[in-house]
């Protein structure tokens, strides 16, 4: 098993749920990229080079969708958290019901076309 999936499948259901749903939505988008396990994370890489990243805050409740290059993105700011960062920008869910496929797949595709 690889140690991205371990990660998962080790996440409480109600995370684990929102991982798998948000890795399937990548994936039906992109089925170029790649998921890797790096610095502790599940990561996705698309053209050998890091996309986005998936980090579940157990504190805060919360699954991010975060993206390498977030701050080039000009569409769905509305829905975008930078919390300060630089570089990154993330889409964050607390529940299954909260992910809004029509946003994610447009961010998705959106980053890619940055890549």
């Amino acid at each position: 098993m690889k140690p991205a999936d371990v990660y998962i499948l080790n996440q409480p259901e109600k995370y684990r749920n929102m991982l798998f749903h948000i890795i399937a939505v990548v994936e039906n988008t992109m089925p170029e990229a790649v998921l890797e396990y790096k610095w502790k994370i599940p990561f996705f890489y698309y053209k050998k080079k890091p996309f986005c990243f998936l980090n579940v805050s157990h504190k805060r409740n919360y699954v991010d969708v975060v993206f390498s290059k977030g701050f080039k993105l000009q569409n769905n700011q509305e829905f975008l958290i930078g919390d300060g960062r630089n570089t990154y920008k993330s889409l964050r869910y607390s529940t299954l019901e909260e992910i809004d496929n029509t946003v994610l797949i447009s961010v998705i595709e959106e980053a890619k076309s940055l890549s």
